[in-house]
Parts: C-alpha cells; structure tokens; sequence
C-alpha cells in the first residue's frame, strides 16, 4: 500500500513552522498512543506513522528532500529511513522528550506502561558509497563492510542504583516562583539505566567489543549525489537493554565517460564527420542501460539536439525517466590533401553549400529552451 503524505498524516500544510510541526505531532501521539489505546493495532499503526512523519519533518534536511524527492528520497536498504522499520522503543528513544508531562506512562520509557526508564540508542554509523551512472539508473544492491560496536558475549549489566534504572535524576530547587524540578541523564549510567556487572578483558568499558559485519543495501534508482539514505539499526548496538544506532549511507556519484547528468536527463556529446552531416549515416552511441544506434539524416546540422525519450534517469518520485538528449557536432577537419583542398575550393560559391537556415532551423538560445521545456 502507497504511503501516505507526512503532511496529511500530522493534519499540517507545507507551511507549518518547526514549533507547529512538533504540537501537530504531539496531538496525533497522545491520541493513539499505546497505552491510551491498549491492543488496538490501527492505534499503533498511526501511533508509529504520526512518529515517522514527524522524523523526517522535524529535520530540517530530511523535510527538504521530502518536499522535492517525497517517500523515496529515504528508501533504501533496510527500509531506508528508520520509519519504515520503526518499533515502540525507537520512538520513545528519539522522541519521548516532545512529552514532558504528557501524563502517559510509556512516554520516554519503553514500549506500555513500564516505569518511565529511558533507552539510550547507538551511536550512528557513516560511509559513503560510490555509484556508476548505471547502477543509479537501474538500482542496486550493494553489500558494505562496516565495523560496528556490539555487545561482547558474556557481558552482563545491573540496575544503576544512583537513578534505580530510571536513567535519570531528578533535582528539585528552590527559586522565586517556587520549587522547580527538573530531570538530567544520569551521571552514574550516563542515561542507560543500566550499569556493567561482568565483562570479558577484551570489551572496553561499556562491555562493548567491535565487529565487522556485511550489510546488504537496496539502492532505489534515481538518487542523487549527496543524497543520504538509512538502515536502521545497523550502526553500534547501546549497552544493556538500549536500541542500536543507525548506518548512514551517503551517495557518492562517479563521473561517466561520456555521459553527463542533469537532473533526470543525460547528455551526450555524439561527433560525426562531414561526409555523414551530408550524406547521413548511423551511428552507436552509449547509454544507461547499454548502447544503442540512432540514425544520422542526410543534411544533419552541427548543433542538432536529438532527444531519445525515457532513455535518462529514473525519477526518484517514480514519476517516470527523464530523457538522453543528444548533441550533434559536425567535426570540421584541420588538415586537407592537395585533392582535398581543390573540391572544397571548387565548391565555396556552390549554392549547396551557402548556409540557407530556415525557419525550422532554431537558433541556440531556442534549443536550450526547448531542452527545459
């Protein structure tokens, strides 16, 4: 089933500012959070799509290549962006702040009513990836060798008796408006809840150890250089009972041969002699997805655009393929025989060879304009 928009899931328009963004999503949250709603699947769907939307349009990054990529943008190995693989204990780790107060139990805690003890996530992971011309215009799977932090086997945590496994400590002072409480990460657990009871020499304080894992990514054709995809909990696992961090993927895109991208369209340089401008010919020339062989008509002119539609880039909105346009050049030789040199002589006031440019003949300014059109 097609996602819905982000913007119509929160009941916000385009327009909406940050602090609209975050009331829109704390509404939508409360209402069908899991503990107003108990064993109500379709509460717990909308509860995790309202946390979705609200990851990407409280970035100010990831709303800006939503409102010009929209869904796929994000897609990916692994689901992409943490919302289509998101569960309960990844909401309540990233946003369950947004609820200071919010009367609901679960909120900043795990997933229910579960005593109010945080999470701590993962740090994130980052690589980048390169890709050829032809694995963006296809898609690919690509497999990524990362070392990430795990739990070392037989590690073994207990409760933090400083926060008693709440992650947090609460101070209360007195100011002139009255008695003020306010709640910081624990400095004892730093915020896990959790401390180390038994660990092998070789993990590091936090009981962790690191790992090389390959790590399979779906990439969507279409993307773009700089374009930053997610797979969610594939970046260092947290100690003790926390959620692993995420591996960001940035796209990297190598320069084609002969091949240049705009957009979602490609442009060719094709080069073809003064015999086959005038007596037409075909010529092979390179694309996406292999070679192909257009057709030279007799009396081409240097400056010809032909357009070869649906033969660019995927878009990424899965609005269709742009096109490969290709740029005709007339290559004008620099040297003659003697042979040569007397036919062209004999030809300069030949009318078939004076320029005779007709209406349809366009000029420069009207084929770039026609190439945007």
């Amino acid at each position: 089933m097609a996602k819905r928009d982000f913007y119509e899931i929160l009941g916000i328009n385009k327009s909406a500012s940050q602090a609209e963004i975050k009331k829109a999503y704390r509404k939508k949250a409360i209402e069908f959070h899991p503990d107003k709603n108990p064993d109500d699947k379709d509460a717990e769907s909308k509860f995790k799509e309202a946390a979705e939307a609200y990851e990407v349009l409280s970035d100010e990054n990831k709303k800006a290549r939503y409102d010009q990529f929209g869904h796929q943008a994000f897609e990916g190995g692994g689901g992409g962006y943490s919302g289509g693989g998101m569960n309960m204990d990844d909401i309540f780790s990233q946003f369950g702040d947004i609820f200071g107060g919010g009367g609901f139990s679960g909120f900043g805690g795990g997933f229910g009513g579960g005593g109010g003890q945080r999470r701590v996530k993962g740090s994130n992971l980052r690589v980048r990836l390169k890709l050829t011309l032809e694995e963006i215009a296809n898609g690919v799977e690509k497999k990524i060798k990362v070392k990430r932090k795990v739990q070392a086997p037989g590690t073994t945590y207990k409760t933090c008796n400083t926060c008693n496994g709440a992650g947090q400590v609460t101070r209360v002072t007195n100011t002139i408006l009255g008695r003020m409480q306010t709640a910081a990460p624990c400095p004892t657990c730093s915020g896990a809840g959790q401390i180390i009871d038994k660990k092998p020499s070789e993990a590091d304080a936090q009981g962790m150890i690191a790992k090389e894992e390959t790590i399979p990514v779906n990439i969507p054709a279409g993307v773009v250089d700089g374009m930053q995809l997610k797979v969610s909990g594939k970046g260092n696992e947290a100690p003790g009972n926390g959620v692993s961090g995420d591996l960001l993927v940035a796209i990297e895109e190598e320069a084609h041969e002969s091949l240049q991208r705009e957009g979602d369209n490609l442009h060719y340089d094709l080069y073809v002699s003064l015999p086959d401008a005038i007596l037409g010919n075909s010529k092979e020339i390179d694309t996406v997805t292999g070679k192909v062989r257009i057709k030279i008509e007799a009396g081409m002119q240097s400056g010809k655009i032909l357009r070869l539609r649906g033969k660019g880039i995927p878009s990424i909105n899965g609005y269709g393929k742009g096109d490969l346009l290709v740029h005709v050049n007339v290559w004008t030789p620099k040297t003659l025989n003697k042979k040569q040199k007397e036919f062209f002589e004999s030809m300069k006031d030949d009318e078939h060879f004076s320029p005779k440019p007709e209406r349809s003949d366009k000029s420069f300014f009207e084929k770039v304009k026609d190439m945007f059109s």
